[in-house]
């Protein structure tokens, strides 16, 4: 239940893309569909669920990706492979302190500062990613195709102070651990 709470807030949340045509022209283009998952594991299972994506932007040039910022809304944290109070519980937990602080840290952001093309609607990301007011740079693959665009990150928690549950704050944690790294799954269609 922890491992999900801390993936949750590793979620970006997306409304919208900003595309800048080759003649330098800007354009919006409204997110029709967006999914984000958020996957955490612990020593005895794993949790996964949901994060909205607030608002964000892609920009283009020359029809490359160069660059785009996101506004992940924490607030919207789910789980999905649980029900009723358990799911509550675990939820609760999730946007409380213990880990990702959703009173004090409502939002999450990811900017996407390098950006390097690897091959036809390929692209390796450096970006920086904000949680609990901490920015940390992750490296992650981004891509495109037609209206659809996809990514998987990987999110260290102890690097933004998401200390539950961890073996790199607490000792003796054994079957209770919750694994630092969770996964968070892109897909947006725009």
């Amino acid at each position: 239940m922890k491992i999900a709470k801390i993936l949750i807030v590793l979620v970006v949340s997306l409304s919208t893309f900003s595309f800048t045509t080759s003649d330098g022209k800007k354009l919006e283009k409204k997110i029709k569909k967006s999914k984000v998952v958020w996957k955490g594991y612990k020593v005895m299972g794993s949790h996964q669920g949901t994060i909205d994506l607030q608002q964000g932007s892609l920009t283009f040039e020359n029809d490359k990706l160069i660059g785009g910022t996101f506004i992940i809304d924490m607030t919207t944290i789910t789980n999905s492979d649980q029900e009723g109070e358990y799911k509550q519980r675990l939820e609760g937990h999730l946007k409380s302190d213990d880990f990702f602080g959703i009173e004090t840290f409502p939002t999450a952001t990811l900017a996407l500062k390098k950006v390097k093309s690897i091959g036809k609607n390929s692209y390796k990301v450096t970006g920086d990613l904000t949680i609990k007011g901490i920015t940390k740079t992750i490296d992650f693959d981004f891509s495109l195709y037609g209206s659809k665009a996809n990514a998987t990150l990987k999110v260290d928690r102890a690097e933004y102070n998401v200390r539950y549950g961890s073996n790199s704050f607490f000792d003796d944690l054994k079957d209770k651990a919750i694994y630092d790294e969770f996964d968070l799954v892109v897909d947006l269609e725009f």
